[in-house]
């Protein structure tokens, strides 16, 4: 096949990679903009390489002209959460949305490979709208916690170097680092709540600061500079205070002055 032909058939799905990417991060920041927890702590895409590809496919037998067809993870999406509990939330995000529609489901994390590998995998059709109109494509999302993620990552460099055919002793030192990892998992869902609870304070508290901080930029244009500067002090005491409640109710007479403000300046 002419590498032109490779470029067109690849750019839909460099398409949708790019705004699977973008609406999934959009959900996250969504999520921490309303003071929740977000089940999604990263998101990562690429466009399987056309190297790639052809090794599948020459490993699958599937011809050429037929790879776009039968190979599901030309476009991949990977959604990392904190938490294993975080993965259902995840996969019912998915399930019910209406840009994506699942066509297959694979639980590896209640039915490891026999590596030790574990992730939730979804096979979506997914939509995009090119200049020769929409193309319906399939598209893998993988889902797996931070640990999880962790050993994949590493597993998968092991078996790129070597070849497929890993030594023994390699191969059990992984499986334990697998168990090792489920552990870890486990261990940190006993601690979840506290965790969340902390995250939460935190983002909490700079979504706070971030508006005091803007509405003092914009005083400077509009108020008296001493008033300004007294204000800044203020925030300064407080800060050091540490009083989430304090800065809070600081932050809302702060919105009243910088409000008053506004509408002195459009008179």
């Amino acid at each position: 096949m002419e590498i032109q032909l490779w470029r067109e058939i690849l750019e839909p799905y460099e398409m949708a990679v790019d705004e699977l990417v973008i609406k999934f991060r959009n959900l996250m920041t969504e999520y921490r903009k309303r003071g929740m927890y977000s089940p999604i702590e990263q998101v990562e895409g690429r466009v399987k390489r056309i190297s790639s590809l052809l090794d599948k496919a020459q490993k699958k037998q599937i011809p050429v002209e037929n790879i776009a067809g039968e190979i599901e993870d030309i476009a991949g999406i990977r959604i990392i959460c904190q938490f294993v509990e975080d993965i259902d939330k995840v996969v019912e995000i998915i399930r019910s949305r209406q840009d994506m529609e699942v066509r297959k489901e694979k639980d590896y994390i209640h039915h490891a490979k026999e590596s030790g590998y574990r992730s939730y995998h979804m096979i979506i059709y997914y939509t995009v709208h090119t200049l020769d109109g929409p193309k319906k494509l399939k598209a893998e999302i993988q889902i797996r916690t931070l640990a999880m993620n962790f050993w994949a990552t590493i597993e998968h460099s092991l078996q790129y170097k070597y070849k497929k055919n890993m030594p023994e002793h390699v191969r059990e030192r992984l499986l334990k680092a697998a168990e090792a990892i489920i552990v870890l998992d486990h261990e940190m869902s006993t601690v979840r709540e506290e965790i969340m609870d902390a995250q939460n304070t935190y983002s909490v508290k700079s979504e706070v600061i971030a508006d005091i901080l803007n509405n003092i930029q914009n005083l400077y244009r509009t108020a008296n500079k001493r008033e300004v500067v007294k204000i800044q002090d203020e925030f300064y005491h407080l800060y050091q205070q540490d009083d989430m409640e304090q800065l809070i109710r600081f932050n809302k007479q702060l919105d009243i002055i910088a409000e008053s403000y506004r509408a002195q300046s459009l008179n």
